[in-house]
Formats: structure tokens, sequence, C-alpha cells
């Protein structure tokens, strides 16, 4: 008897936290478990989680990845491996005010080094992690043009950066024949902060999904992952509460055709935003603990929306 392959499933498995405050045993589950159902996308940091760790320094995420896919013969073939480089603390205690920054030197030498903690020839997306004023994005995309003109990283793309910045570094991309940034990664849910605020734990300044932003990557193709799409469980569990940025009226609308959404479909009002984003074209990405919880996410992506749902979970202001 043979076993099917379950088809590819559009959820991307964070693994920010493996290696620190999920331990090796509960990773290795939660990873096994993923490939299990269908998943493909594993996203992580060079900078993660150096708040966590015992050094003060990043690193943990990957090379517990490096030692799952080591003890998995065959398993490369089955994954796609995503890291992220630029915000690495340079020193313990020196994060945000001196990180490694986007120069040439400063991607080529941190990529190295995600290459080696991973055990890997090369990685299939390569993320710009928060951008660096303090270098010409046409610098860092000349960086990333030798990463791919050499097969390190199939594909390149940017995480907390404003569409300006992506559109210049494309252009530049372009114009030097290398391969141009195609995927935007971002803090985004379905409730929207007060203007002018930011959820809690995103730190920079472009972190949070603008219309803008989702206007520039639908018009250029650019695909787009969301980060904590699900506030840290509080959509569904009473012992967490909505954060204090959401607190406006358009909240309440917005819930309440979430409710009736979620009761239709059976499932809770969390299962029901992440089936929202990929209703949209949204890679979201889980960052949970427990086999449970990536369950019910999984689950979650493949619930089908219909016309008349999505338009309803548009209309709330």
């Amino acid at each position: 008897m043979t076993t099917s392959t379950p088809p590819a499933s559009p959820l991307v498995l964070g693994a920010m936290m493996f290696g620190t405050t999920v331990d090796q045993t509960t990773s290795f589950a939660l990873l096994d478990r993923f490939v299990e159902r269908g998943g493909v996308w594993i996203d992580t940091a060079d900078c993660y989680s150096f708040w966590a760790s015992d050094s003060g320094l990043g690193g943990d995420s990957e090379r517990l990845l490096g030692r799952w896919l080591a003890a998995r013969p065959g398993m490369r073939d089955r994954v796609k491996i995503a890291t992220k480089l630029g915000a690495e603390p340079l020193w313990a205690g020196s994060w945000p005010e001196r990180r490694a920054g986007l120069s040439r030197r400063a991607v080529r030498d941190a990529f190295a080094g995600s290459l080696e903690r991973l055990g890997l020839d090369s990685v299939d997306l390569l993320w710009l992690h928060q951008e660096d004023r303090a270098v010409p994005i046409e610098e860092t995309a000349e960086a990333l043009a030798e990463l791919t003109g050499a097969g390190l990283t199939g594909r390149v793309g940017a995480s907390n950066h404003p569409a300006w910045r992506i559109e210049r570094a494309r252009a530049h991309a372009r114009a030097i024949g290398s391969t141009p940034i195609d995927a935007l990664q971002l803090n985004a849910t379905y409730l929207r902060v007060r203007p002018g605020t930011r959820p809690p734990g995103v730190e920079h300044r472009f972190g949070v999904l603008s219309e803008e932003q989702r206007d520039y990557a639908e018009t250029h193709g650019l695909e787009v992952w969301a980060y904590t799409p699900l506030l840290g469980g509080a959509y569904d569990n009473p012992d967490k509460t909505i954060p204090e940025v959401y607190d406006h009226p358009g909240t309440d609308r917005r819930l309440a055709v979430l409710d009736e959404v979620a009761a239709e479909l059976g499932a809770t009002r969390g299962q029901t935003v992440l089936a929202w984003h990929v209703a949209h074209g949204v890679r979201p990405m889980l960052g949970g603990s427990k086999v449970a919880q990536l369950d019910a996410a999984m689950d979650a992506v493949r619930l089908p929306l219909t016309a008349d749902q999505i338009e309803r979970l548009d209309a709330p202001a």
C-alpha cells in the first residue's frame, strides 16, 4: 500500500523560537507533522532568537533546523528553507542600535554563517530582515546578485521595508541582470491598527502591511507572507486580550463579521483569519509551539471561503 502525498500547503512554519523556548523534541515533532500535512516552506533568521538565547545572539533556530535536516535523510528535497539576515546584534545587548545591517560585506558574511548553521549549500529564499538606511539599497541589491548568481539562493525577498525601497532594489537588480526581490514579509492580520500605531513586538517602522505595500505587491506580482496573523492567539484564547492598538470602532465591526463567517464555516476566529489570508493570495505564517495548534492552522488554510464570505469579511472599514 502506498501513502499519497498531501497537496502543498500555503501555510509557512515559523521557526523563530525553535532551539530556545521551543525545545528540540517539540521542534522536531512540529517539523515532522508540518511536512506530513503537506507543509513546504519553513522560515527562520540568523538572529533567531537572540532575546531568548543564553548568549544574547541568534543562530539557535538555524542550528536546530540543521540538526533536523541532518536527522531526516531526503527531507531537504521535500521542504523549502527561507532565512533572513541583517538584524543580528553585533554583540550581545547591542540591538537595535548596533546590528549587522545590509552592506555588501555584512550580507556576504551573515549568509555564510547561515549556510554553515543550516548545514546547507543553498537556501530557497533569502530575506532582507529589516531596512538599513545607512547603506544604499543598490549596494544591498548587488550583494544579493552575487548570491543568486552563484546559485546560493533561488529567490530574494524583503521584510519590513517600505515599498519605494523595494522598487529601487528591484529596478537596480533588473539593470544589472540579476534576480529581483519577488516577496514581501510583513505583519498582517484581519484587524487593523489605529493609524500611527504598531502592534506589540513590531519594532520596524514599515513592519505592518499597508494598503500601499499590498497594492505594490499585487500590481507587480510579489508574494506576500504575513507574520503574527493570529495576534498570539488573542482571537480565540480568552486568557489573552487583543492589543490596545486595535481598540477602535472598526474592530467591533470586523469581529462581528468574523464571528458570522466562522460560525458558517464551523471554524474558530483564528482559523477564519488564516483562510481569509489565503483567499487573498497571502501566505500566513504560524509560530506555534504545540502540534494541536499546527493541525488547526493546517486545517484552516484549506477552508474554502465563498465569494460572498470574502466580500463580507472585506467590507467593514
